[in-house]
């Protein structure tokens, strides 16, 4: 495996409680539902394959702000990405009735560094200033598909590895303007995108 393929990302939208995982304290916590067609365990799966599908020029993860995040969307679910390091705003318009889901910090590798990575992650998230609680994933043996150029395997054509990290699986969100606040990290690894989501038919800049 390319060693490029065990980095770190944050996608978007979650806060993990217990296990490990920071959580924030807040009013009217929101507890995100499981979507059918978000199911745990093809769902980190097919995350990295989407961000693995668009060279770097137009990834969604080096994306800076966020003009590409509808690149290769699946037509069941709506993905976000995250960070390789720091902090960025991002805004993406999302269609209606689609379910959103991201990673707060996550993994690709070995099992013995997902278990390392996931031993000190931690992350927040709020939707409209309402913290988010997501859930924890590891040990899935995922299979990922990537082209050319893409920074996330850094090879064309298809591998397979563990997968772990902090994730949130979201229902449809209302239309209109969202914000989402999202923070995670792992030893020094630290991440963070602030968006804002246009959903339906507010079209407004």
């Amino acid at each position: 495996m390319s060693p490029r393929s065990a980095i770190p990302l944050l996608l978007v939208l979650g806060l993990l409680a217990g296990c490990g995982m920071a959580a924030e304290s807040g009013t009217g916590g929101i507890v995100p539902s499981k979507p059918e067609d978000a199911a745990a365990e093809t769902i980190q799966g097919r995350w990295w394959t989407w961000a693995a599908s668009e060279a770097e020029s137009t990834n969604p993860v080096m994306d800076t702000t966020g003009e590409f995040c509808d690149r290769n969307q699946p037509e069941d679910v709506w993905f976000l990405a995250g960070t390789f390091g720091g902090t960025l705003q991002r805004t993406c318009r999302v269609p209606a009735g689609r379910p959103v889901v991201f990673p707060l910090v996550n993994l690709t590798g070995t099992e013995a560094q997902c278990r390392e990575f996931m031993a000190t992650a931690k992350g927040k998230a709020t939707l409209d200033d309402k913290a988010i609680t997501p859930e924890r994933m590891e040990d899935d043996n995922v299979t990922v598909t990537g082209v050319a150029g893409n920074p996330l395997t850094g090879e064309e054509g298809t591998t397979t590895s563990y997968a772990c990290g902090a994730w949130v699986r979201l229902p449809p969100l209302k239309a209109g303007r969202h914000k989402l606040t999202i923070r995670g990290s792992s030893g020094d690894f630290r991440t963070g995108v602030d968006y804002t989501l246009v959903v339906g038919t507010d079209q407004r800049s």
